[in-house]
């Protein structure tokens, strides 16, 4: 039990400071981030919903008492990633890789929440 735990704690941290990271490029590098989302093809007018609705999900993923909000924030933030992946690699701008390892890290905080509660 010890070791899910810590894997979790540990995978879960990760993915925390991957996404705080986004979170402080879209309100202190907008300009930056504007243009990148223009050149996805995304309106720029979505960064600070985005970035607020990251730190939601955040905050319901390390919340143990909101069950139904976390599975809907692992939903959110697995098709999130998906989706950035997607568009990385039509870019080719090498932001993929970036995309891939959240992915990997939200799967197994996933995981390892779901077998820290049983």
């Amino acid at each position: 039990m010890k070791k899910n735990k810590i894997i979790f704690y540990v995978a879960t941290g990760l993915l925390t400071l991957i996404m705080l990271f986004s979170v402080s490029m879209y309100f202190f590098n907008h300009d930056a981030v504007a243009q990148m989302f223009t050149n996805f093809g995304y309106p720029s007018y979505i960064i600070y919903p985005y970035a607020i609705a990251k730190l939601l999900g955040l905050f319901a993923i390390w919340n143990p008492k909101f069950n139904v909000i976390k599975e809907w924030a692992y939903a959110g933030f697995f098709f999130a990633f998906i989706l950035a992946f997607f568009a990385h690699y039509m870019i080719g701008d090498g932001g993929q890789a970036t995309a891939l390892v959240a992915l990997v890290l939200l799967v197994v905080s996933y995981i390892f929440n779901k077998k820290t509660q049983n």
